[in-house]
């Protein structure tokens, strides 16, 4: 109850102030008068008769976009999907922003298909020109502003950026498919060229997304505008459940954004992508934040609902930024008791789950939600981002002000349409540790912290392998020892840290394995793992003492303090896990797909540093290996 009256306090103090300013971090008074005597639809000339304020763009302005549906017809279907660019309205008092697009739509058409239906995609590169954005990396303490305001603050346009061809490859997030049909990222396209892509979509009813994963792109082209939805869809199971359908399922796809700025500091419609050099030698950059929270590409938008239920497809498509999700009512309140988390990244879950907590969504991570508005007839209601750790209004040490609005819904005043809460999956099962072989390979990721040991890239992963213990009592330097719960002592020694290191993994097709997740940083790393799903079976918090920065090691087995509970939205089958630092997280994974795949860290500044192959075959042929 005391952390409930704390998490409404942090909610009340967010709505106070989003209520009295529209400008993070500027006088109140003065957002006023720039938002209150603009029309609603006014255009960018219109704040030029006023002082610009650092955000300078009315909330909820504007309708939110529902992407176009491409829905391919029987089995072996094709369909054509072109990346090409275009100009996109973001909000109503800014010109249309330049982007890099599929068909046109920032997101792009949704692709609806039904389970167990193959369908084969060319994805056509008509892309032109250079990258439709501005890089900038502000110098340390150059920066007057915090790092998620609009403007460049002074830096210069990162040539290399400036130059980038169009150069793609589409990966198709959380399909389960072959290697060579997953979009290897350096097997990327130029313009005249086409990707060629079969989905078998043997897979539960869910919500994925495609986008962008060519080599040392990604933070830039999806960034540009190159992210839509796919559907799988098992109408048996949905309708059996009672799932809103039709118009009342609606995808919406979240990320921060920010702004170039003219002259005199007022947003234009040109996508920034504007980061902190924390180091200049060797190298380091801040995370991608920004300040404007777009909803299928429209900044801060609102929807007309009906009194009655609708399911949304929510996914978060960021750089870097984690959303905790809540929805407030017209006091500022919590609302979340007509909010049903009904299903994760890679399907439905057994049964709905109503939680007083906000709904966290990693990069990359999805929601599937079903929100009542029967009981909020006539009301004016908003889902906002309460940020962890973060009061509203309070800069972290980045000097990002978290932007609470996500989008408003403003429920109609007809009859309420009831809502029976939906029955049981009958597809879906929890695993525990009994359903996976105990002899199940074990797999070790260690994520070290920052620039701890010599010569490692400030944001890495090590890619270990389980060894015998040495003999006597000390530890080799480089060996990492893990005190597991069941009372076991596991010596891990580093195989392999960069992307180009040798492939140390080799996994068996059809073979059920554990992934270990150890975190000794304290940041947060959402890892991704391509070809498969899997669902989270601990969580546990890790005592780091034992660990020494000078030899990468440690000088006594790190300890497990127990478990911690693992989050509503952790509970289905996945496709990405938040690593939490201080944190040992075990996934379990069954690989039925063969081929060459990646796994990484999805914060996407980290994603080139944090990445690492593996390759799934057949068994028969892994025994022919030397």
């Amino acid at each position: 109850m005391r952390d409930l009256d704390l998490l409404r306090r942090r909610l009340l103090q967010s709505a106070a102030l989003a209520s009295a300013a529209v400008v993070v971090g500027a006088e109140p008074s003065r957002s006023r008068d720039v938002t209150e005597n603009a029309p609603e639809n006014a255009p960018a000339s219109a704040l030029s008769r006023a002082p610009a304020p650092p955000l300078a763009l009315r909330k909820f302005a504007d309708p939110l976009r529902i992407p176009p549906v491409l829905r391919p017809r029987g089995d072996g279907a094709e369909l054509t999907v072109r990346l090409r660019p275009a100009r996109v309205r973001v909000h109503s008092q800014l010109p249309e922003v330049p982007m890099w697009t599929f068909d046109g739509h920032f997101p792009g058409p949704t692709i609806e298909v039904s389970k167990d239906q193959l369908i084969r995609v060319t994805w056509k590169n008509e892309l032109s020109g250079t990258i439709p954005l501005v890089a900038v990396e502000v110098p340390p303490g150059n920066a007057e502003r915090p790092k998620n305001h609009p403007g460049r603050d002074g830096a210069d346009p990162v040539e290399a950026v400036a130059m980038l061809p169009p150069w793609a490859a589409v990966h198709l997030h959380g399909a389960r498919t072959g290697g060579g049909n997953d979009g290897w990222a350096e097997n990327a396209v130029l313009p005249g060229a086409a990707q060629l892509s079969e989905y078998p979509n043997v897979q539960p009813a869910t919500t994925l997304w495609y986008h962008d994963h060519a080599m040392h792109l990604t933070r830039y082209t999806i960034m540009a505008g190159l992210a839509g939805f796919y559907l799988i869809r098992d109408r048996e199971e949905e309708e059996a459940l009672g799932l809103p359908s039709g118009t009342y399922d609606i995808p919406l796809m979240l990320c921060d954004r920010n702004l170039d700025t003219d002259a005199d500091g007022r947003p234009v419609g040109r996508l920034l992508n504007k980061v902190v050099l924390r180091r200049a030698e060797p190298k380091v950059i801040s995370e991608f934040t920004g300040p404007y929270t777009m909803v299928n590409g429209v900044i801060w938008p609102y929807m007309e609902v009906k009194p009655r239920a609708y399911r949304f497809r929510v996914a978060n498509v960021s750089n870097y930024r984690t959303f905790r999700l809540m929805l407030l009512d017209e006091d500022g309140r919590p609302a979340m008791d007509a909010v049903r988390l009904v299903g994760t990244d890679q399907g439905l879950l057994k049964a709905p789950v109503t939680s007083t907590d906000a709904i966290a969504l990693a990069s990359a991570e999805r929601a599937d939600l079903v929100i009542d508005f029967s009981g909020l007839r006539g009301r004016k209601v908003r889902l906002v981002n309460v940020p962890l750790g973060v009061e509203p209004g309070q800069a972290d040490p980045d000097g990002d002000v978290p932007e609470p609005d996500v989008m408003q819904f403003r429920v109609g005043g007809g009859s309420p349409v009831a809502f029976a809460t939906p029955k049981r999956s009958s597809s879906f099962r929890r695993l525990t540790e009994a359903d996976v072989p105990a002899d199940a390979p074990r797999r070790w990721v260690v994520i070290p912290p920052p620039g701890a040991y010599a010569g490692q890239p400030v944001n890495t992963l090590w890619e270990m392998e389980e060894v015998e213990p040495a003999s006597g009592t000390a530890t080799p330097a480089g060996a990492i020892q893990v005190a597991m719960a069941d009372g076991q002592v596991r010596t891990l020694r580093r195989a392999a840290q960069a992307y180009a290191d040798r492939t140390g993994v080799t996994v068996a097709l059809g073979q059920w394995e554990r992934w270990h997740f150890l975190a000794l940083t304290r940041e947060v790393h959402p890892m991704h793992i391509h070809g498969t799903s899997f669902q989270v079976l601990s969580r546990s918090r890790v005592d780091r003492g034992g660990y020494n920065d000078s030899t990468g090691g440690t000088t006594t087995p790190l300890k497990q303090l127990g478990e911690e509970p693992l989050g509503a939205w952790e509970q289905g089958w996945k496709d990405t896990v938040t690593v939490t630092g201080g944190q040992l997280v075990t996934v379990a994974a069954r690989f039925d797909h063969p081929g060459r795949f990646v796994y990484h860290c999805h914060i996407l500044e980290h994603e080139m540093d944090m990445m690492r192959p593996f390759v799934v075959m057949p068994h028969e042929v892994m025994m022919l290996q030397h």
